[in-house]
């Protein structure tokens, strides 16, 4: 099996979705299609079933070999990676993974962390939400951007990076879109986004089941990513609320943004798995505490 029909393989077990892995890939359904039937062939037993056309599952023979190539996948890929790396003189790589989408905004961190540790590569990553804590435990990232509360016990929470206020993402069609604010009891009978694989209690400081009154806030579809969120929300199936940078980083059109007078400031900070902590960790950790959490005066300019 090559290196690229494993990385195939892995991505689909991930996703249980030929759409999705394809586009993650940026190849053609057809090719994905293709060289999980080779794999099967050559193995002589079925990875996939898709007997349920609108979600494939893995056989037990697919989670056998998930569970096996993980690892042996990883090794090649961190092997060849740290080689061309070398080539380039840098002898480490720190991967931060971002649920927000505020980027800019945190370039002091960035910037400081390059600046102090030259042979130190950094990069940043968008982990799915959905799976909010999936890829600090997978170690596709080293670090994690998070909102809080974390409360896992394999995950330590670092420093506070920044706190925001919460703004309110309707289409510009929908009802609510002409007024100045709005409060969560205004909004509550309205479809709101929903995820899947994440502890209740944090996806419920993102989006609370209840008003500060007592009212039920209504969930609606399953999202996957910020994409699909600011689709459904111009489309007006939805509305959505958001940390305040969304108003500058997600417009586009059929989307206004409301403030919400009664939600709480979201806080984020650097989280990472315990067992797991790095001097690379440790360094960002370090500069976050010296420079302080970013405030929504730092946005502005």
């Amino acid at each position: 099996m090559e290196l690229r029909d494993i990385e195939i393989f892995l991505t689909l077990a991930e996703e249980l979705h030929f759409g999705r892995t394809a586009e993650r890939l940026r190849v053609s359904q057809a090719r994905i299609s293709q060289a999980i039937s080779q794999q099967e062939r050559r193995l002589g037993g079925a990875l996939f079933d898709r007997s349920n056309r609108r979600r494939i599952r893995l056989t037990p023979l697919g989670r056998q070999l998930r569970d096996d190539l993980r690892p042996v996948y990883a090794g090649l890929r961190d092997s060849l990676e740290r080689a061309r790396l070398a080539a380039q003189g840098i002898t480490a790589v720190l991967r931060v993974g971002m649920l927000p989408i505020n980027v800019h905004d945190l370039r002091a961190y960035w910037d400081t962390f390059r600046a102090r540790h030259p042979t130190w590569k950094l990069t940043i990553r968008h982990p799915a939400f959905s799976d909010p804590f999936g890829a600090l435990r997978r170690g596709d990232v080293d670090v994690l951007v998070a909102w809080l509360p974390v409360e896992e016990p394999d995950l330590t929470v670092g420093p506070l990076i920044y706190a925001e206020p919460r703004v309110l993402a309707v289409g510009t069609g929908h009802e609510l879109a002409g007024r100045a604010s709005v409060s969560l009891d205004m909004v509550s009978d309205f479809q709101h986004p929903d995820v899947e694989s994440r502890p209740d209690y944090w996806f419920d400081s993102y989006i609370p089941s209840h008003t500060r009154s007592g009212h039920s806030i209504q969930r609606g579809p399953l999202v996957q990513n910020t994409e699909e969120i600011l689709s459904l929300t111009s489309m007006g199936e939805i509305v959505t609320c958001f940390p305040a940078h969304m108003a500058r980083y997600g417009t586009q059109p059929g989307i206004v943004y409301l403030p919400l007078r009664d939600l709480d400031p979201l806080s984020y900070a650097l989280v990472w798995r315990s067992e797991a902590e790095t001097g690379l960790i440790r360094a960002l950790a370090r500069i976050v505490r010296e420079l302080g959490p970013r405030t929504s005066s730092d946005s502005a300019t």
